[in-house]
């Protein structure tokens, strides 16, 4: 292996001791090759793989309730949707209002719905690619490029309707503008940081767990320099950044009861699994490992592979810390912004890796590692085995005007059995909701308001000759897990006439009894 050189190297930061600047590449130095002019595009094609990677089968899998969920927020009004937003899911909202944008352009098929998360991923491979070169080299660029665009987890979020693939862009986008601003510190370079950062926070408030990482950078940078300008610098720039985000801090934590009380405080064999998540592939999951720790034994990289580390490791160990109090918010998903700082030192270690073939070998084997995570990812009952679909085909199939519709919910509405089926019914079908007495649109909420006496719900419907009954299937009662006001109300009115059992659900079409 080759010593460090402290050089000033085009695309490198200054490695002056005791500057503020990002020190210099691993390979920089006086005799480093002269940058083609091709590699300034680098990032491009990065970002053009990861988009036809994520775009490649976005439609196939069935979404699942996350996704319904964004799917019927996205589809109200605006004015509808802010009034949501006061209630429930205002973690969310920004997401939503992006997502309601696209569809009133775009659609609502399952690929036009995770579009915008395959662009955001697009977007955060540029950025990957920019700090690698910024920090490393353009060999380890190309390497960080190939390998975040082929990650599982890129094309599991790529083809996700939620906001965890922004939350990748803003937080990959903050991490180069800091090591950016850390070079010349002016307010022409800490705005796009600040705007990076509310981004991030809106878009998902766990993920301002990067300033923690960040903050240390700084104060690294700091002790070298002990440069005034530096220090005032971020902590300004922090402080503008998060004042657009604090009203959604405030409104959120009125709402956590809501959004993440199922969750539970973590213990240390979950960080174990949530690696092996976040990765969304077991077996790449530790060679990505391995190859991030190779870096931090490496001379020539070990200062910029260090704060990278940070990055990486600091927000998983604070978050899992601080999931021990009132509310836990360790899950993997949620850590996602972390990604690209692993595959970055993943690729530098590659990189460092002699002779050359044997890092190209090792980028090889990680891609080849991934690839039956990546099959299975493109599968119709990926995300969930739920399917609404082929319920939607038999209520369609047979449907009269007039006819009603019973999904189960009562505690089981978390798993929005009625939205699975309203995502794939034909705009001709028309079904009356048994037993709402309000519409989540009419009561600002995600879920609507059920009669208090179902048995008045089901006498009110005289004109409902039909209701379609649809719940878990695996069990001859076509009203499993109905609450027993709502058994017995339909008891009382209705006589099956068939069930079909799809999967985990059956439909059961009831008529009223004469």
């Amino acid at each position: 292996m080759t010593t460090s050189s402290t050089a000033v190297t085009p695309g490198t930061g200054a490695g002056r001791p005791g500057s503020a600047a990002v020190p210099a590449g691993p390979h920089a130095g006086p005799d480093a090759t002269p940058t083609p002019a091709l590699a300034r595009f680098d990032w491009l094609w990065a970002a053009l793989l990861t988009f036809a990677v994520a775009c490649t089968g976005g439609g196939v899998a069935q979404p699942w309730r996350d996704e319904l969920a964004s799917w019927h927020a996205a589809r109200r009004g605006t004015g509808d949707l802010v009034d949501m937003l006061g209630n429930v899911d205002a973690v969310s909202g920004v997401y939503y209002l992006v997502l309601h944008g696209w569809v009133s352009l775009a659609g609502d098929s399952p690929a036009m719905l995770r579009m915008p998360s395959a662009l955001a991923m697009a977007g955060a491979a540029a950025f990957v690619v920019l700090t690698a070169r910024r920090l490393f080299d353009r060999r380890v660029a190309v390497f960080a490029g190939v390998l975040f665009a082929l990650v599982p987890a890129v094309s599991k979020y790529g083809q996700e309707a939620r906001s965890y693939a922004f939350v990748v862009l803003a937080v990959s986008a903050a991490t180069w503008l800091l090591l950016r601003a850390l070079e010349r510190p002016t307010a022409k370079r800490w705005l796009p940081y600040a705007v990076a950062v509310a981004a991030a926070g809106l878009f998902h408030i766990v993920s301002l767990l990067v300033l923690l990482p960040h903050g240390l950078i700084v104060l690294g940078r700091w002790w070298g320099s002990r440069s005034r300008r530096l220090l005032v610098g971020y902590v300004l720039t922090v402080a503008v950044a998060l004042l657009p985000v604090v009203p959604l801090v405030l409104l959120g934590r009125r709402q956590v009861g809501r959004q993440i009380s199922w969750l539970t405080a973590p213990h240390l064999r979950d960080l174990a699994g949530t690696w092996s998540n976040l990765v969304a592939s077991p077996l790449t999951s530790y060679a990505l490992l391995a190859a991030a720790l190779l870096p931090l034994a490496w001379t020539r990289g070990r200062r910029p592979a260090a704060e990278l580390a940070l990055v990486a490791a600091l927000p998983i160990g604070v978050a899992w810390v601080i999931s021990h109090g009132s509310t836990s918010y360790f899950l993997d998903r949620y850590l996602l912004f972390t990604l690209p700082a692993w595959v970055v030192l993943a690729a530098a270690g590659l990189g460092a890796l002699r002779p050359r073939a044997l890092g190209v070998t090792g980028l090889v084997v990680l891609v080849a590692l991934g690839m039956t995570d990546q099959r299975h990812l493109r599968t119709k009952y990926a995300k969930d085995g739920t399917d609404g679909k082929r319920v939607a085909e038999v209520i369609a199939k047979d449907y009269k005007p007039g006819d009603g519709f019973a999904p189960v919910r009562g505690s089981d509405r978390v798993f929005m059995i009625d939205f699975t089926v309203e995502y794939y019914l034909p705009g001709k079908v028309k079904l009356k909701d048994v037993f709402a007495e309000r519409s989540a649109v009419a009561d600002d909420d995600l879920f609507p308001v059920e009669c208090e006496q179902a048995a008045r719900c089901a006498t009110d419907l005289n004109g409902t000759q039909r209701v379609w009954v649809v719940t878990w299937s695996g069990t001859s009662n076509p009203y499993h897990k109905f609450p027993e006001a709502q058994q017995k109300a339909l008891k009382d009115h209705y006589k099956p006439v068939r069930t079909t059992k799809l999967g985990n659900l059956q439909v059961t079409l009831v008529e009223r009894a004469r």
